[in-house]
């Protein structure tokens, strides 16, 4: 019930208004509706003080349009009832005989005065703040688009949080818009007072010497003094909404009231309260000035002061207290002693004049890193472990150091003030020349003040927190193997379960063990397959599981599962480029496979070896030249050990199977050829 009268409130206050454009209200009607004037901008002004931000009272410009035609009607009305009776109720009979003590001069005066308050001041002024602020606004909203897009692909933000943030901003546009154009309500409002005064004031004066045979004198003041009434009861509603109008379009977004917030920041300068307190006294000893109230003014708000120092003195007692107590010594327990003992799989040490990187308000480490562990999670199916960073004294200065279970697998340079240009044409700038950690590019740390210069020599411009969060991904990509703990693969495994629960029951703890399934899972992202689709591969393992546990044979199968994801990070455009292993060289390799205890390997004469890799690194050095790249692929059974052998000396070079590489929506491109000694001695 109450929700449908909400719903259909405005609609018949609308059409009630248009009524009183029409129809003649009695007098007894309009008292009432005079006083619902004056109480719904009295409500609407204090609504303004006790928002914390414009958006809140977001309905506010079509609310000034409402009651300003409220106004309007009001006019009309009272006007009709001025000039046909002499009478209009006794709200405005006691506007212009209370209010300004039957005096038409002193009303005049008033209503004057207010109109030039309103008129001059606060509308004249509110119109051009919501100018402004309508400007600004929407100057402001693609950059502040491109920031919610900047946060969402790093992962700082979800997708719901972006499309929140994104109406917030469109609200805000569309809201200072709104006030841009409903300001000029207000100013037309005070325009239209003024015109009916007058108006009533000479047709009232005529009607009463015309109609009526009143003297001039009695006219004049009679409908005078009912006008300027009509005008009060009508102007201080105007002058409200005015006021209202100005208090929204200079609200700043706060988290508290404007009573709140203007408390506190009014007296936050104790020594200002003291100045201004000892001024008023002292203005109270001029010769004429009434010292009373002086001193009354003046001592209160030393006495503020005074109690202002007390709050102060006890809140940094507090806060002293407080670093004490965490200052404090405390007695070294055995947990303490573990927990020093413990080694993280994850740490990033950053020399003492980096440590600012980590609360940096515009580009906060912590923040990125956060965002990172999101984006690896989805990228390779495992949650990477928590990042913990903390400072070290021993760490040359601008250095920063990436480690993993206390083992330093990467360290760079971050200097302060500082950022990262790769290119080309850097001899211009100053700085000092670098590597860049990740790429091996060459570069240079320019000063930030300098950025612009660098981008416009081509440059790529990358900042400390970058720098050190792509180090940082590159490590526990290269490393993800290592980072996957038993612990990982049994959340991993039970969260399968939830969804698929016979993949997980068909394979552990029986025929594989949690320790086998983790041991095949770090196979995989030891080759950086991702292991997202655990479904599909505990299915796999669960199949060959029943022929054989070697984990050789294990890894093989989860991969022929993968099928066209194992290819696909290495397409362009539909097209797979391969470097074919010559056949008679991958039979004889394939006579040299022998089992050992970390997989099967390739025994072969070191020197034909050497050859074989030789004529590896020719045909990739031929494809990179023209700026491509290339897998290489052999038989199913020749392919774990020809990785190892070219992983270690052909680094980044993937080794694919002919049934990996050959799925029906895939072209493959032969771009090179590995052959044997005596073919390569042959073309020479």
């Amino acid at each position: 019930m109450n929700r449908n009268l909400s719903k259909i409130a405005v609609p018949i206050g609308v059409v009630g208004i248009l009524m009183l454009l029409i129809v003649p209200t009695p007098a007894p009607i309009l008292d009432l509706l005079i006083i619902v004037n004056i109480v719904l901008a009295l409500v609407i002004l204090l609504t303004t003080m006790f928002v914390k931000k414009p958006l809140d009272f977001s309905v506010f410009p079509s609310l000034l349009l409402v009651a300003t035609l409220f106004r309007l009607g009001l006019n009309v009305a009272s006007t009709r009832l001025v000039l046909g009776d002499g009478y209009a109720g006794q709200v405005i009979a006691a506007f212009g005989e209370v209010a300004v003590g039957g005096s038409i001069v002193i009303g005049a005066v008033v209503f004057l005065i207010l109109i030039v308050i309103q008129f001059v001041v606060v509308t004249k002024g509110a119109e051009r703040v919501a100018e402004v602020g309508a400007r600004f606004t929407l100057d402001a909203m693609p950059g502040k688009q491109m920031a919610i897009d900047a946060d969402l692909n790093a992962g700082l933000i979800t997708d719901a949080q972006a499309r929140t943030r994104r109406a917030e901003v469109s609200a805000e546009a569309d809201f200072y818009g709104a006030m841009d154009g409903a300001s000029k309500f207000v100013k037309g409002d005070a325009i239209a007072g003024i015109i009916i005064i007058i108006i009533n004031i000479i047709g009232g004066i005529t009607i009463g010497m015309v109609q009526r045979g009143m003297e001039l004198g009695d006219a004049v003041n009679t409908y005078t003094l009912l006008t300027i009434g009509d005008g009060l009861v009508t102007q201080i509603p105007a002058l409200l909404m005015a006021v209202s109008t100005g208090m929204i379009v200079t609200r700043s977004n706060a988290e508290e009231d404007m009573g709140t917030t203007a408390s506190k920041q009014l007296g936050q300068s104790r020594t200002a309260l003291i100045i201004a307190g000892g001024a008023a006294i002292v203005m109270g000893f001029i010769p004429g000035m009434p010292i009373v109230p002086f001193v009354v003014v003046g001592t209160g708000l030393i006495v503020m002061a005074q109690r202002l120092k007390i709050a102060e003195t006890k809140a940094e007692a507090a806060v002293e207290a407080a670093q004490r107590l965490e200052n404090a010594p405390q007695p070294e327990t055995t947990d303490d002693i573990i927990e020093g003992m413990r080694v993280h799989a994850l740490e990033i040490l950053l020399a003492p004049d980096l440590v600012d990187i980590v609360s940096d308000a515009s580009d906060d480490l912590l923040a990125r890193v956060k965002a990172l562990r999101r984006k690896i999670a989805l990228d390779l199916g495992f949650v990477v472990p928590p990042v913990r960073t903390r400072d070290n004294l021993e760490l040359p200065s601008a250095t920063y150091s990436l480690r993993i279970a206390g083992v330093e697998v990467g360290r760079g340079i971050a200097p302060a003030g500082k950022v990262l240009a790769l290119g080309d044409f850097l001899d211009g700038l100053p700085g000092e020349a670098t590597v860049e950690p990740v790429f091996g590019l060459s570069g240079k740390w320019i000063p930030s003040e300098m950025r612009h210069s660098a981008e416009m020599t081509g440059a790529i411009v990358i900042d400390r927190v970058s720098v050190v969060v792509t180090h940082l991904s590159a490590v526990i990509t290269d490393n993800a193997a290592r980072l996957l703990s038993r612990e990982d693969v049994r959340v991993l495994t039970d969260s399968v379960k939830a969804v698929n629960p016979a993949a997980v029951d068909e394979l552990t703890p029986n025929p594989l063990s949690l320790a086998e399934v983790q041991r095949v899972l770090q196979g995989l992202l030891t080759e950086k397959v991702p292991i997202n689709d655990l479904p599909r591969i505990y299915e796999a393992l669960s199949l060959r599981a029943r022929v054989s546990t070697d984990p050789e044979g294990l890894i093989e199968a989860a991969r022929q599962s993968l099928g066209p994801a194992l290819s696909a990070p290495y397409l362009d455009e539909g097209t797979l480029r391969v470097i074919m292993i010559d056949p008679l060289l991958e039979q004889s390799l394939i006579e040299g496979l022998r089992p050992s205890e970390i997989g099967s390997q390739i025994l072969m004469d070191a020197d034909r070896l050497e050859a074989v890799m030789n004529s590896v690194k020719e045909a990739v050095a031929g494809i990179e030249s023209r700026g491509f790249s290339a897998v290489l692929v052999c038989a199913p059974a020749l392919r774990p050990a020809m990785h190892r052998l070219v992983s270690a000396q052909v680094n980044g070079l993937p080794v694919l199977s002919y049934n990996e590489a050959t799925v029906a929506t895939i072209q493959i491109e032969t771009v090179g050829v590995v052959r044997r000694e005596d073919a390569i001695s042959a073309e020479r």
